[in-house]
């Protein structure tokens, strides 16, 4: 049963780039199954992805039946579209690894229990196994001309620096898949990001010249960040859901770090939040920009859905520890990754647990003469801990004589704060 307009829902979402025809009339007279395909040369999928997901999510929320395809074969190949070279390519027992980590991951966010419409997972690794070269060519090469597949902007941008043969089949190889599921699978409608439409415009001519039939597809954008810099990246590479991979307080920070002019597209994208919510949000967040209205509610959403709301709360506590909250109870929970995370930039000295042990007090430890020299001078370290102006992991300590008696985070750190904002990282070692 359709419950809502998936178009519409989509373009005020800001997330249909291109639309073949009859899909909008399609999708509101009946049920339709549809695909997305996802690229296993990773065993996590990143933030990237999330688009996809999203759309699968919103496709079935409207009562369509959405199928997540994992490119076990394909992987193996490697798809041309949007890149400048050719990849290395992965062998089998790597590629049914990444798939099922993958479908975990897919299962966090689509209903596989919910009726007639409930998602699956497919694997073209099925069905592409038991076709050999010559039964591919012969019954599926000859229905799409080379002329087509040369006009297609992921070969044409490739052909200066030349592409290899296995690259150039890619797109008759994914447009068979379209024309399997339509066969078998009832797919009528093939989804993806803009640099996919050509690979799936193939798939419904192949259906039309091989099968007589018809089926649709469209696009979404694929995001741009405004600073020109590539979406789904951090300073440390890529932002993956895999929590070992990204750990939810970087997750958590790559989301509440969105600037100001990125954030409007991405709560319309990312999270599941209504019109008037998004609009609501954006009307306070405009009031006061400084309090990042959008940003924090981006970053809650976001990380309950791909981690859990434990995480979320473990990561607002880890976010408010540099400005000025937090307790020695809270930096313990930091993992040694999340606390160096926390503490990015923050000034390093090391100590080693010799030099550590032979300082007689607090005001020793921290004042120049040793590898720890905080303060220019014992007076002036004595009368700042005295003013209640130094802490120790989140402690303060008020006696310049106390002991250097003090519990090391993750077993190697302590971590001093000078006055309100400066930070102190002794690596003990």
């Amino acid at each position: 049963m359709i419950t809502k307009n998936f178009i519409e829902e989509l373009k005020w979402r800001g997330m249909i780039q291109d639309i073949m025809p009859g899909t909008d009339e399609l999708l509101n007279k009946e049920m339709v199954v549809g695909y997305i395909g996802f690229d296993p040369t990773a065993d996590s999928l990143g933030v990237g992805n999330l688009v996809q997901i999203m759309t699968l999510l919103h496709f079935q929320q409207s009562g369509h039946k959405p199928l997540a395809l994992v490119g076990g074969a394909t992987g193996m190949v490697g798809d041309p579209s949007g890149k400048s070279q050719e990849r290395n390519l992965l062998d089998e027992s790597t590629l049914q690894h990444n798939l099922s980590c993958q479908r975990k991951q897919l299962e966090q966010f689509l209903d596989f229990n919910c009726g007639e419409n409930s998602a699956e997972i497919v694997n073209n690794y099925d069905w592409f196994k038991n076709i050999s070269f010559l039964d591919f060519i012969r019954d599926v090469g000859k229905h799409i001309s080379v002329n087509y597949m040369m006009a297609k902007d992921s070969v044409k941008n490739r052909l200066e620096n030349g592409m290899s043969f296995t690259e150039f089949s890619y797109q008759l190889i994914q447009g068979f898949d379209f024309y399997h599921l339509w066969k078998n699978n009832k797919v009528k409608l093939q989804m993806g990001g803009s640099d996919q439409w050509g690979n799936i415009v193939t798939g419904t001519e192949l259906i039309r010249r091989k099968g007589n039939g018809e089926a649709f597809a469209l696009t979404t954008p694929l995001i741009k960040k405004s600073d020109g810099t590539k979406f789904g990246k951090s300073e440390g590479g890529n932002v993956w859901l895999d929590r070992k991979k990204t750990s939810p307080y970087k997750f958590y920070q790559f989301w509440l770090n969105a600037s100001d002019s990125d954030v409007k597209n991405y709560i319309r994208i990312f999270t599941l939040f209504t019109k008037e919510q998004i609009e609501a949000l954006e009307i306070e967040h405009d009031t006061a920009p400084h309090l990042r209205i959008l940003q924090k509610a981006l970053a809650k959403d976001i990380t309950i859905r791909v981690h859990s709301e434990e995480d979320y709360h473990a990561a607002l506590e880890a976010s408010e520890i540099l400005f000025g909250k937090g307790t020695l109870e809270s930096l313990e929970k930091l993992s040694e990754d999340d606390f160096l995370s926390v503490f990015d930039g923050v000034p390093t000295i090391e100590i080693s647990k010799e030099g550590l042990s032979t300082q007689a007090n607090i005001t020793d430890l921290l004042s120049v003469g040793t590898n720890a020299a905080i303060f220019p001078s014992k007076g002036e370290a004595r009368k700042m801990i005295q003013q209640g102006g130094v802490s120790i992991n989140k402690t303060k300590v008020d006696d310049p004589n106390a002991a250097v008696d003090f519990k090391l985070l993750s077993d190697k750190y302590i971590l001093v704060q000078k006055g309100k904002k400066n930070y102190f990282i002794l690596d003990v070692n």
